[in-house]
């Protein structure tokens, strides 16, 4: 009996299905499994690793090739920097290439002697400024005594030069007439005469301070001149050499012009203003005062 309930145990299992047979029997093995969930993909299953870092001997060679090129390309003194190595090499390539659009370079830096030239400039517009304005350089010389008691001035500078523009003489006069004289200068004589003969170089000076009457006339009333308030300009000198002379030039061709042009602007700036056809006594030169009337500017 027994011998037969063992076959007949025999026989079931072995016509058992798949699905009723027990889990762990159904269970493939641990190696199985991984390789049948490994991807497919040839793509991912072959990706490249990260690229490790470039050998500095590489590293060095790719600088020496790239300060070559800039040295074909005429760029001179470049050290290779991170920052800057595309910026070098566009600029190489546009230099080969006629349609490559080419870079601006980097502007240098000054040179240390350039810049101190322009301090020690800096400085000595300060040292020579007078009336407080650097463009009015000169000398501050205080009290003036007259040898009458309507003559001399309180506060007289020295002015050599203004705006750039040098006197043909040091001029004494007051602040008010020197900064009168600076606006002339700036809006009336560089504009006037523009780019002819090279610009403006200096002003020649007929007459400044001087303890006198009008016109030396005896009777008279005493000058603005003995006051330190005026100053006669009888000529602007040009960078070529050659003058806008008013004595020569005046009502003729683009220097007559040009006289004309100042003298006109510089009523308003100052008081009085009287050049040829004023009179005889300002036939060579213009006359330049900082009086002031209730009428305004007197201007001949």
């Amino acid at each position: 009996m027994r011998a037969i309930a063992v076959s007949v145990m025999l026989a079931v299992l072995a016509t058992q299905s798949p699905a009723d047979a027990p889990e762990s029997s159904l269970r493939p093995p641990l190696a199985s499994i991984e390789t049948a969930s490994a991807p497919t993909d040839p793509m991912i299953a072959t990706a490249p690793r990260r690229p490790e870092a470039r050998p500095v001997q590489l590293e060095r060679l790719l600088h020496r090739n790239l300060a070559r090129e800039l040295r074909a390309a005429g760029v001179p003194g470049f050290v290779p920097e991170d920052a800057a190595q595309s910026i070098a090499r566009a600029r190489a390539f546009a230099a080969r290439s006629p349609q490559a659009v080419a870079l601006s370079p980097r502007p240098s830096l000054r040179p240390v002697s350039m810049v101190q030239d322009a301090l020690a400039r800096q400085r000595e517009r300060i040292r020579g400024a007078v009336c407080g304005d650097p463009d009015l350089q000169g000398e501050t010389i205080g009290f003036v005594p007259g040898r009458i008691s309507a003559c001399g001035l309180r506060d007289a500078i020295e002015l050599r030069s203004v705006s750039g523009v040098r006197l043909s003489q040091k001029a004494v006069i007051d602040c008010t007439t020197a900064r009168a004289l600076k606006r002339w200068v700036e809006r009336g004589v560089k504009p006037a005469v523009g780019r002819q003969g090279g610009g403006v170089a200096g002003l020649r000076v007929a007459a400044h301070y001087a303890c006198r009457t009008r016109n030396n006339q005896p009777g008279a009333k005493v000058s603005e001149h003995g006051k330190g308030r005026a100053i006669d300009i009888a000529a602007i000198r040009l960078r070529d050499g050659s003058e806008m002379n008013v004595l020569q030039h005046w009502g003729s061709g683009d220097r007559g012009r040009a006289l004309r042009q100042m003298h006109k602007a510089a009523c308003g700036p100052f008081g009085t203003v009287l050049g040829p056809g004023s009179d005889g006594f300002h036939r060579d030169h213009i006359h330049l005062d900082t009086a002031r009337y209730r009428s305004g500017s007197y201007c001949r």
